[in-house]
């Protein structure tokens, strides 16, 4: 295991463990669509034409968790290095309460980028 993705997982895990104090801190979510940086989430629409499989943690090789379908519009929290997907190294954690993994390099942003974790 490299430098990188030890660092990468530990960026991760604490991204996902503030992820959760969030989850029971804040008040709920509306229930339209955003994409602006006004309560910290963003958003982004999966461009990958069979869909995208997300992960439990910002690497290919971890449990598959969930599944996103093209054209599906997810909500992210925040950006991450990990798994290099096809020249694209970045992951996004999704906030729709699943708190799964999604390779960005599928995943077109809505509004502004999301921030790092």
């Amino acid at each position: 295991m490299t430098l990188r993705s030890v660092l990468a997982r530990g960026v991760a895990m604490a991204a996902a463990s503030g992820a959760l104090v969030g989850l029971f801190s804040s008040a709920p979510a509306a229930a339209t669509p955003r994409g602006g940086e006004d309560d910290g989430r963003y958003q982004g629409v999966v461009t990958a034409a069979s869909g995208l499989w997300l992960h439990d943690r910002p690497d290919r090789s971890s449990n598959r968790i969930g599944f996103a379908r093209h054209g599906e519009i997810v909500s992210i929290s925040c950006t991450v290095y990990g798994d290099n997907v096809n020249g694209n190294p970045l992951w996004y954690l999704l906030a729709d309460g699943s708190w799964a993994w999604a390779s960005a390099r599928y995943i077109d942003n809505i509004g502004p980028a999301p921030r790092w974790c």
